[in-house]
């Protein structure tokens, strides 16, 4: 099947260092208190130049693929930043991804260097998919997804909300898809709008051909989201509270958080290694969680003309 045609995006990447003066200091008597004094310059100059990497940004531009078998890694990666230690087997939710040629795109790098190892042109940055949980219900990966959020659902959640969520999720006459949309932290959201696009249209033509993710009535999406550490969201039956701010990692998914249903939950006790973050804005430290929505289907089409008024350039 031929790959359909490549789509562009255009952003701010991957911080890199500055090219800032190194400090000297004056000349002591004691040679060995010099070296001493030399080997901590250079240590503190290590650290500001590690401080200065966030304060800058380059121009990266971005191509948008169909989904093949050697995205395999990079959506494993991308799949384990999001679900952490989570109950979910992602190696099975990654075939199957790769799996459905007709739904999908990742991104990657438009030039990579020639000095670049022969991986980095295979490197992906970001995908976005779907996943009918209905049609694959009985595989491992899908009903984990479903356990997970239900499990979350009941701790953090009231009882009528939890037997919403359990009934959207078992009822095959209005089949799920779960939205997976994830990207590095430095990929700016401007790219997630052509892949939306493209994944909306990709969708209506599945419902034209009666393919198993064009039946989809509602879109299942956890997010990557977080509040102020010490606020109020304790992952107990009263869930997010209202003085909490939720801030999402990926900033075009507010857009979606005019759900039919949503929840957030604590992933605190998940993040301690380097897939999870250290979320931190203005020395405030943050906490992480993950947002579940359901958003119908009828309302994409108001959510996609938000992404274009926001995202458009």
């Amino acid at each position: 099947m031929a790959s359909r045609p490549k789509r562009r995006a255009v952003g701010a990447g991957a911080p890199r260092p500055l090219d800032a003066p190194v400090p000297r200091h004056e000349e002591e008597e004691d040679d060995e208190i010099e070296d001493q004094d030399g080997e901590d310059e250079d240590s503190d100059d290590e650290e500001d130049e590690e401080d200065e990497v966030v304060d800058e940004e380059v121009n990266v531009e971005f191509e948008a693929y169909s989904i093949s078998d050697n995205d395999r890694d990079g959506i494993k990666k991308l799949l384990q930043q999001l679900f952490l230690k989570a109950p979910v087997n992602t190696a099975e939710l990654t075939d199957l991804l790769t799996q459905q040629n007709h739904i999908g795109s990742v991104i990657k790098q438009t030039y990579v260097s020639e000095d670049s190892d022969d991986d980095d042109e295979d490197e992906i940055f970001g995908f976005i998919s779907l996943l009918s949980l209905t049609e694959r219900k009985g595989t491992w990966c899908a009903e984990q997804v479903k356990e997970l959020v239900l499990s979350c659902c009941e701790k953090s959640c009231g009882k009528s909300v939890v037997e919403q969520l359990h009934k959207l999720l078992n009822d095959t006459a209005r089949p799920v898809g779960f939205l997976l949309s994830e990207r590095f932290i430095n990929v700016p959201p401007q790219v997630a709008l052509p892949m939306h696009r493209q994944l909306q249209k990709e969708l209506a033509e599945a419902q034209e051909t009666n393919k198993p993710c064009g039946k989809c009535h509602f879109y299942l999406m956890i997010s990557k989201t977080f509040v102020e550490a010490g606020g109020s969201s304790s992952g107990k039956k009263r869930g997010l509270q209202k003085q909490d701010t939720l801030m999402f990692a990926n900033a075009e998914e507010e857009f979606f958080y005019e759900a039919l249903l949503k929840f957030s939950y604590s992933v605190q006790e998940e993040s301690d290694t380097c897939l999870g973050g250290r979320w931190s804005f203005d020395d405030v430290p943050m906490k992480p969680l993950r947002t579940v929505m359901i958003i119908p289907r009828d309302e994409m089409s108001r959510i996609m003309g938000a992404l274009e008024e926001h995202l458009s350039t």
